[in-house]
Parts: C-alpha cells; sequence; structure tokens
C-alpha cells in the first residue's frame, strides 16, 4: 500500500536537537536501486547492467516511518537516476514535492 506523503516534518526530527536544524524541512528519502530483469533479446541492450544480466532500474520515496509514499518502475538498467528523477517530478501522476521541503 502506498500513501501520499504528509506535508509536515515528521516528530521525530521535530523533537530532536541532532537532526532538527539539518532536516526540518525534510518529509522522506528518494533513493533507487536495480533488480533483476527478463526482457526480449531484441531490447536487452538497454537494460544491461555493469554487471551480467539485465536489469531495470527504479525509485522510490519513502517517509521516516519507512513507508513507501511514491514507486516508479519499469526503467532500463542503464538510464541514469536523475533522468528518472526528472521524468518523475514532470509526470502528472508523478512525484509531487510540497514547496519549501
Amino acid at each position: 500500500m502506498i500513501r501520499p506523503p504528509a506535508n509536515q516534518c515528521h516528530p521525530k526530527i521535530q523533537q530532536s536537537t541532532r537532526f532538527n536544524p539539518y532536516f526540518k524541512d525534510c518529509i522522506g528519502a528518494i533513493d533507487g536501486a536495480h533488480v533483476l530483469a527478463r526482457v526480449p533479446r531484441r531490447i536487452s541492450a538497454a537494460f544491461r547492467g555493469t554487471k551480467e544480466g539485465t536489469i531495470q532500474n527504479f525509485m522510490a520515496d519513502v517517509d521516516f516511518d519507512l513507508k513507501f509514499t511514491y514507486v516508479l518502475v519499469g526503467w532500463e538498467g542503464s538510464a541514469h537516476d536523475a533522468f528518472i528523477l526528472a521524468n518523475a517530478l514532470k509526470r502528472d501522476d508523478g512525484l509531487k514535492v510540497p514547496t519549501g521541503n
């Protein structure tokens, strides 16, 4: 189950003198990963990773309770993370980052 991100800072960060000055506007974390994929041989070159096999690149956003708020899957293994993030931000149903966060 994926839920929309909260528009406020997590209470654990608000109450922490160690993290609050640095993460007070942060509502989650974004990262990408590669997973093995089976693709038709005719398009396998785009899905080839730096190691053996074909892979897909995906991006996920999680909140501070480690719950997914956004996932974008299906990108070729050769796709750059910055390109995937840019695509997620410009989609109509894409990643929405509240102003100031």
